[in-house]
């Protein structure tokens, strides 16, 4: 007997939603083989048979101010894939992360009698808390990655499974450092600094100068010192390498490299990285790190007055306090960071406790994500758990 085909329309944002949501696209494959995936999504989600319908990097902006400068077209995205969607019902709409877009076409989707999950909470926990209001309204089922998560949804009357995260399955437990210094022929003795200045093109133009100026400084204290520095994109690659060139820095021990990043974080002794899943990247890999962040002054100075917690990096949120360094804004000066970074080389007591708070908060966030979400999403396709046909 054939099996009906089910359709999911799924909305991923930017790069990180890419892969969180392929994972999950995998697990439902194996259980429902004949699922078709719709919608906006990156490589990943492409490479697991996912039909794209607008490009994911027209909605990978950050920040009132891009936001507004792209507003329109975003505007007209959403429109035409609602249209799409009211003429071509799916069986479920995902939308993952991007709360901003996917709330909005969830609200409309849900009205028209099509079951919607949203796969990552918006951080209602550190601003912006009046949203869960309308997210009740919009979504039917709320996958959350973090556990102090579920509560808040809970209490407010909405359906929500704690999934855990993707990257506490993927990454190791016990990364091996010298194997990985071994694979990249870089000395052992060495001290190395991973520098991830963002995902985005936006990221990288205006952490570039102040990464490459953050890199003199270390120097003249540490003139052995190693910089890797990888980079997720051609483009982003093209920016910070036009970049160094500007600023007469072609000959600084600062290696680019394309992707990898993972690798780069193993082999360092510290990481300088921008705000966002990068920054629980580097602590699922158990090295210190100082977190920083640029962005245009007004989307700042808009977003600041919303916060409810003192931190924005996931390990100080996670954790519930400052373990890490956070330099944002005027205060994200080379010298500044530099000295930062500086200081975990100069605390080995101070690494060893932070190891030990991360591999703690790596067995939290280890529930076997996809497959926990994949078996949340069933039920809303007419599936019994564990289908397998």
């Amino acid at each position: 007997m054939t099996q009906q085909v089910k359709v999911i329309g799924i909305v991923a944002g930017e790069a990180s939603g890419d892969l969180l949501a392929s994972h999950m696209m995998e697990e439902l494959k194996r259980a429902v083989p004949s699922v078709k995936f719709i919608g906006i999504g990156g490589p990943k989600m492409q490479a697991v048979g996912m039909q794209v319908l607008f490009p994911q990097e027209k909605l990978a902006v950050r920040g009132y101010v891009e936001v507004l400068r792209h507003y329109c077209e975003i505007l007209g995205i959403r429109r035409k894939l609602r249209a799409y969607f009211y003429a071509h019902p799916p069986d479920l709409f995902i939308g993952i992360d991007a709360p901003d877009f996917n709330l909005d076409l969830e609200l409309k989707l849900k009205e028209h009698g099509i079951p919607t999950v949203h796969y990552i909470s918006p951080s209602i926990w550190a601003w912006r808390g009046e949203r869960i209001h309308k997210i009740k309204r919009a979504v039917s089922h709320m996958l959350a990655l973090f556990p102090f998560e579920t509560p808040l949804y809970e209490k407010a009357g909405i359906p929500v499974t704690y999934v855990g995260h993707p990257l506490a399955d993927i990454l190791p437990e016990v990364p091996n450092r010298n194997a990985m210094r071994e694979q990249m022929r870089l000395p052992m003795q060495s001290k190395v600094f991973a520098f991830l200045p963002g995902s985005r093109q936006s990221e990288v133009r205006n952490l570039a100068l102040i990464f490459i100026n953050t890199a003199r400084v270390i120097l003249q204290k540490l003139p052995e010192a190693i910089f890797l520095v990888p980079l997720a994109t051609i483009e982003t690659r093209r920016i910070f390498e036009e970049i160094l060139r500007h600023c007469g820095g072609q000959n600084l021990p600062i290696r680019i490299q394309f992707g990898h990043a993972h690798d780069a974080i193993i082999a360092a002794d510290v990481v300088l990285v921008a705000s966002g899943t990068a920054t629980l990247e580097v602590a699922l890999l158990k090295r210190p790190m100082v977190i920083t962040y640029k962005m245009p002054a007004l989307s700042y100075w808009l977003l600041k007055p919303k916060a409810y917690q003192p931190y924005f990096g996931l390990p100080n949120i996670l954790a519930g306090k400052f373990v890490v360094p956070e330099l944002f804004q005027d205060n994200a000066t080379p010298e500044n960071l530099a000295q930062a970074l500086l200081n975990w080389l100069s605390n080995k007591e101070a690494v060893t406790e932070l190891e030990a708070i991360f591999t703690d908060m790596h067995s939290t966030l280890r529930q076997g994500n996809a497959h926990k979400a994949a078996q949340a999403i069933l039920s809303y396709l007419g599936m019994q758990q564990g289908a397998n046909k």
